[in-house]
């Protein structure tokens, strides 16, 4: 009687991959018939398999044969962790389709507050919150003081258009308006909606224009669309809108005549348009869309009136002179990409940008904050929010590389 033989057979898989699946067969062959054991295990990082064969046989020879296939490597586990961020209203409906995207993807939070890109500015700074938002980007002074320390990328395109609220006009009218006229409208020169000068560019309409003055919407915070508007106006009117009024505050001409109206952020400046006859505005693309606002076509700089579009953004992009880095200075893309040559460039697009330092004390959140920018830049932009253009191939390298530096 020969003894039963016990032969304990140990499988160790050294990964490098966080999880791996494994198969591993055990095969017995002896002068009795083969048994043939099949084990499928699942194993993280390191894993010993052990497996026990009992056979009654003169000879056991024992083969084994693993088979290792890998995953993809996962994301480092930021679940259940929290960005805060503040500033420009002007990205809002974008970055709210982000971040729910971004939490179903990786479980982690972010909490965004539009309230204006100067105020956004004002509390990164004071590191009240993690990261701002801002239409333009740092102003040269401030991006000196803090050189080396803050990073910047335009990852997101938009448009500011100019939006009306005219009973008289069919729906879908789009007024023709040139920035000489739309900054004498804002400086109070202007009053009424019948004026010759609008009656000119819009002959096919001018006699249902009315005899009604003209309110002038425009933000009462401190704005970077506003910012980039008034650079419009001073680049396409510099003889009429001077460079004392251009900023993101503004002591507006038309409020001092009384035909003027301040609302807070583009969602309260679309409010205002909507409820006030007569009155005209600038908002974001996006808000004009999703809010059906009439918009005009605006003159660019080679005298062509254009409505935005994907390819009219895009060609007043190709106008910046790109950095290489998200810890250079962007300071002059603002004034290359608004009012910049081009028979079809949309004259008042901007980029918007996301701030945030280059090292964060919590560790945690320079890793959320990575991981935020490389799933823009690899998942983010195949879903962009009508009235938003994703930005160029060059800005993307940006966000890898922004990504890369929150990780040394």
């Amino acid at each position: 009687m020969v003894n039963n033989k016990v032969i304990a057979i140990t499988a160790i898989a050294v990964v490098v991959i966080a999880v791996v699946t494994g198969v591993i067969t055990l095969q017995t062959r002896t002068t009795q018939p083969t048994a043939t054991i099949t084990q499928t295990i699942t194993q993280t990082v390191t894993q010993t398999v052990t497996r026990t064969v009992t056979q009654s046989p003169q000879t056991v020879t024992v083969t084994v044969t693993t088979t290792l296939t890998p995953t993809t490597p996962s994301t480092p586990s930021i679940r259940g962790l929290t960005l805060n961020g503040a500033g420009a209203t002007f990205p809002y409906p974008q970055i709210m389709e982000w971040i729910k995207k971004f939490y179903n993807r990786t479980g982690a939070s972010i909490n965004y507050q539009p309230v204006g890109s100067g105020a956004g500015l004002s509390q990164f700074f004071q590191n009240v919150t993690d990261f701002a938002c801002s239409d333009p980007p740092l102003k040269r002074s401030d991006w000196e003081k803090y050189r080396g320390n803050v990073m910047q990328v335009p990852f997101i395109v938009g448009a500011v258009v100019v939006v009306y609220n005219i009973p008289e006009l069919p729906t879908g009218y789009n007024l023709k308006l040139s920035g000489e006229v739309i900054a004498k409208i804002y400086k109070g020169e202007i009053r009424f909606w019948d004026d010759d000068a609008i009656k000119m560019l819009n002959s096919d309409v001018a006699n249902r224009l009315p005899r009604k003055e003209i309110i002038g919407v425009y933000r009462s915070d401190s704005s970077g669309t506003t910012e980039v508007f008034t650079t419009y106006l001073n680049k396409a009117a510099p003889n009429i809108w001077g460079k004392d009024l251009v900023g993101k505050t503004v002591d507006w001409p038309i409020a001092k005549v009384g035909r003027g109206v301040g609302g807070s952020g583009n969602p309260g400046v679309t409010q205002a348009v909507q409820a006030t006859p007569y009155s005209i505005g600038y908002v974001e693309w996006s808000f004009a869309i999703t809010n059906k606002l009439q918009m005009a076509m605006v003159s660019n700089k080679d005298g062509n009136y254009l409505l935005p579009s994907e390819a009219s953004l895009k060609d007043a992009l190709r106008m910046i002179n790109m950095p290489k880095s998200p810890l250079d200075d962007f300071s002059h893309t603002l004034e290359e990409v608004v009012y910049a040559p081009g028979p079809n460039t949309y004259p008042i697009t901007s980029p918007s940008y996301i701030i945030m330092w280059r090292t964060y004390t919590a560790k945690e959140k320079a890793l959320a904050l990575s991981e935020f920018l490389k799933w823009l830049a690899i998942d983010g932009y195949r879903d962009v929010v009508p009235g938003y253009v994703a930005p160029p191939e060059e800005v993307i390298k940006l966000l890898t590389t922004a990504s890369d530096i929150l990780r040394q």
